[in-house]
Parts: structure tokens; C-alpha cells; sequence
């Protein structure tokens, strides 16, 4: 359970507000001033400070300086009145995760508070390499195969420069992981680490998000608001999900590697900012570049140094390994004994394809330490996890295989002298297409939900494979 401590001197508040967070799932300790919240801090580390910048005695800035002089990992939350914004601003320049202004909506703060603990999660928790799965604790990068060998010597070298790195790889083979052992290796590791999915934020929003706004820059923008790029000055920053990246925000991007200084909407002010970049993506950028998708010369500015991780199914000799790791990390989790694993239920998970990758493989050993209570697991255990799918993959319909052969040996016998394969592929991926969009009744966010693409991608698809619908694509 995460804790959380308060620190303001309004006793209805923040007794109000400790009752909320308790029926949050938090353990919650407060405090009414600056120095009895140190005391309290320095007793009991919490997991995240949500700090008053008015207090009596010593100041909210002044006991966020001494916070950060204790723990400079520990993500702090600045309250403030509109009054007061100035001095907000001031001390997330100093460090603080972010601010809210009161009065403050609750889904706001919660959403907040979700963001800063992950954050100090991401700070704090150490990423091992070439980890001990057996001793369970914290979290690693397994593997002892030729190309993770690769990766830790990337690692090793770009963790001590500067230099942008763009981590490339499939969905789920540990990317995340890698961009904060860098981190954690760097002369940044005791700055902010910020952590922006381009592809969780609405398009709307991201902008705002990365580079922050002036009051009035739209309807709504009642206050001046820092973005998470200027949050993390001095820090690292993670931009995941690149590739999904809007067209239009990707000069920015670019802009604040070359000069290293932001500009928020709305405004003339020009910001320098100094943050290390680095990058995450499962697309094909070399296709999102002939498409014109991606930038050119912002492609060859995140590639300075290029991170590979292989799918697993190419680390064959690594699996054993990884399941041993998530037995022992997951067991801890839920509480239970290491139950251990037969060889016949090693040999199994060894040879299925995992086109999930380490992620996948994870999220299987979890569900069959819930559902097998303690047991030993065995193969039929880890059958039943995967059922579903193996199910689906050994008795596809004879029928279906039938049309689809039908279908393939008809374009091969019309285009024998054309790029076929392109042209199957294009054909397969416009009725994937329609057909995701007819289950959302046109709904093209919903869609692309569905088909796991942004919205710019699906869009950019419609548009070139001619597809109109009879109901009314929004």
C-alpha cells in the first residue's frame, strides 16, 4: 500500500481530503505545518507529499526545498490559490511533480496524484540487468542470450552521455525498462523522470501537455501551466509511443532538441530547457517516413544512438529464465510460496510463439498463480491460462481457412507478374479496416482502439485505401 503524506494547515481540507485518499486504497499520514511534516517524513518516508504552499512558520517552498534535500526522488504536489500560482511554478522549477490549484476537482487531483506515484516509482525503483530471478525482488532486465548481451553494453555506454537514444522494438519487449536503467545509470538519475505516452493522450491535449500553456491561450486556460517538458528540466525525459506522435507537434519535438528550449501555446516567451531525451517506438519509422508521417530530419535527430530489443522469440534460451523471475516476483506479490514449475510446463512455454512478447509471458505466469492457489504448475495449468488462444489457433474454421485460400490463389493467378504479396497485404488490411469501423458504427477513435493504431494512422489508412462507409464516420 502506497503512503501519502499531507502537509496543510487547513484541518477541514485536509482531514476531508485524508478520509478520500484512505477510501482510495492509501495509507495517508498529515501534518499541519512545514516542520512537523518533516518530522513525520523523516520518520516514515512516504511515497508521495501533497504540500500547501501557505503554511504557518516555515513556508510550503521552504519545506519543499528541505524535502527535496532529503529524498530529490520523492514526488511532492504543490497546493496552491490562484494567488499564489507564481510560487507554484517556482517550486516545480525546483523539483515539485507538478501543482493544483484550489479549489481542485477530485478527478483532477486523483488523476494527479495516480501520475506523481508512477513517476516516483519509475525514480526510485531500481531496474537490475542480467538480474537474479530468483531473489524476486524489484525489477530486471533477464536474459542471459547473445542479444540482450548487446543491449546491456548499449546500455552501459550511452547511460553516461548525454546523448538522445531511441529504444525500437515490439510491443512488449521491455522498452520501458530500458529507457529507466539508462536513466538510472545517468549523471541525471537523481533529477526528474518523466514518462509521456504519445499515444494515451489525446491529440488535442498533447501539446499542451508537453509544452504548457499561458493563461487565455485557449477557453479554459484560467491560469499560466508548465508542461511535463519543463517539469523535467535537468531531467530525462521518456517519450514513448513516438511513431504515433501527431505530424504537427513533431517540429516542436524537433525545435526543443536543436535549441533545447520550449515556447508554451499562447505565448512569446522562449524557455530554455535542458533535458535528455529519450525515445520509444514498435512502429515502422522508415514507413512512416516514405508515407510522410514522420518527420525526416526528426528521425535522424532520435537516432543519434539506436536501441534494439529483440522479441522473445528470438531469445528462445532466455524464457526459462524470465519464468522463473516472474514465479518468484509474483508469488511475493500475491503472497504465496514459490510453487516452482514442472519441466514439461518450461518445455511448453519455451515453444509457444509469445507474439506478446515478455509482457505477455508475464501476464500468464501472474493468472496462473492466481488460479492455480500454490500448486506446482504444470502444463496443463499454463494450457488453461493460454486456452483461449490456443483453442482459437488449432480449430480455425476449415471453412474460413478454405475462403482465404481461395481468395489468395485468385490474386496470385491475376497478378503473376505485380507485388502481390503488397497487394494481398493492402487488400487484408482495407477489410481489417472496414470491418474494425463497422463494429464502431464509425466511430473512428473507437476504431482505432480496436485495431491498436492512433488516430492520425487509421486516418492516414482510410484515406488510402479509398474506404467510405454507409453509416457516418466520426
Amino acid at each position: 500500500m502506497e503512503t501519502i503524506l499531507i502537509i496543510d494547515d487547513d484541518d477541514q481540507l485536509r482531514q476531508s481530503f485524508e478520509k478520500l485518499l484512505k477510501e482510495e486504497g492509501y495509507a495517508v499520514t498529515s501534518a499541519a505545518s512545514g516542520e512537523t511534516g518533516l518530522d513525520v517524513l523523516k520518520k516514515v518516508m512516504p511515497d508521495l507529499v501533497i504540500l500547501d504552499i501557505r503554511l504557518p512558520g516555515m513556508n510550503g517552498l521552504e519545506t519543499f526545498k528541505t524535502i527535496h534535500q532529503i529524498e530529490p526522488k520523492l514526488p511532492t504536489i504543490i497546493m496552491t490559490a490562484f494567488g499564489t500560482t507564481e510560487t507554484a511554478i517556482e517550486a516545480t522549477k525546483l523539483g515539485a511533480f507538478d501543482y493544483i490549484l484550489k479549489p481542485f476537482e477530485i478527478p483532477d487531483m486523483l488523476s494527479v496524484i495516480k501520475q506523481a506515484l508512477e513517476a516516483g516509482r519509475f525514480m526510485r525503483s531500481p531496474v537490475a540487468m542480467n538480474g537474479v530471478p530468483e531473489k524476486g525482488l524489484g525489477e530486471a532486465i533477464i536474459g542471459h542470450s547473445k542479444s540482450m548481451q548487446h543491449v546491456y553494453k548499449a546500455i552501459g555506454r550511452v547511460a553516461g552521455s548525454d546523448a538522445t537514444v531511441l529504444i525500437r522494438g515490439e510491443s512488449g519487449t521491455g522498452k520501458e525498462l530500458v529507457a529507466r536503467a539508462i536513466y538510472q545509470h545517468s549523471l541525471r538519475s537523481k533529477k526528474p523522470f518523466l514518462v509521456i505516452n504519445c499515444v494515451a493522450i489525446p491529440e488535442n491535449l498533447l501539446e499542451s501537455e508537453l509544452f504548457g500553456y499561458e493563461k487565455g491561450a485557449f477557453t479554459g486556460a484560467a491560469h499560466r501551466r508548465m508542461g511535463k517538458i519543463e517539469q523535467a528540466n535537468n531531467g530525462t525525459v521518456l517519450l514513448d509511443e513516438i511513431g504515433d506522435m501527431p505530424f504537427s507537434i513533431q517540429a516542436k519535438i524537433l525545435r526543443l532538441l536543436q535549441e533545447k528550449s520550449v515556447e508554451r501555446l499562447g505565448g512569446r516567451e522562449i524557455i530554455p530547457v535542458d533535458v535528455r531525451m529519450i525515445a520509444a517506438t514498435n512502429r515502422d519509422l522508415e514507413k512512416a517516413l516514405h508515407e510522410s508521417r514522420f518527420r525526416e530530419d526528426l528521425y535522424y535527430r532520435l537516432k543519434v544512438v539506436t536501441i534494439w530489443l529483440p522479441p522473445l522469440r528470438e531469445r528462445e534460451k532466455d524464457i526459462p529464465l524470465l519464468t522463473e523471475y516472474f514465479i518468484s516476483k509474483f508469488s511475493k506479490g500475491i503472497g504465496i510460496e514459490n510453487p516452482g514449475i514442472s519441466d514439461e510446463a518450461k518445455k511448453m512455454i519455451s515453444e509457444y510463439p509469445w507474439p506478446g512478447n515478455v509482457r505477455e509471458l508475464a501476464n500468464t505466469i501472474q493468472k496462473t498463480l492466481i488460479f492455480n492457489r500454490g500448486a506446482p504448475i504444470g502444463p496443463d495449468d499454463i494450457a488453461q491460462t493460454l486456452g483461449e488462444k490456443r483453442i482459437n489457433d488449432e480449430t480455425a474454421s476449415v471453412e474460413d481457412n478454405q475462403i482465404f485460400k481461395q481468395f489468395i490463389q485468385k490474386r496470385l493467378a491475376s497478378y503473376a507478374d505485380g507485388n502481390v504479396f503488397e497487394i494481398c497485404m493492402d487488400d487484408f488490411a482495407k477489410m481489417i479496416i472496414r470491418e474494425a469501423l463497422n463494429m464502431s458504427h464509425g466511430n473512428r477513435s473507437r476504431a482505432a482502439k480496436i485495431l491498436g493504431l492512433s488516430r492520425p494512422t487509421l486516418h492516414s489508412k482510410i484515406e488510402k485505401y479509398g474506404i467510405t462507409l454507409s453509416t457516418s464516420v466520426k
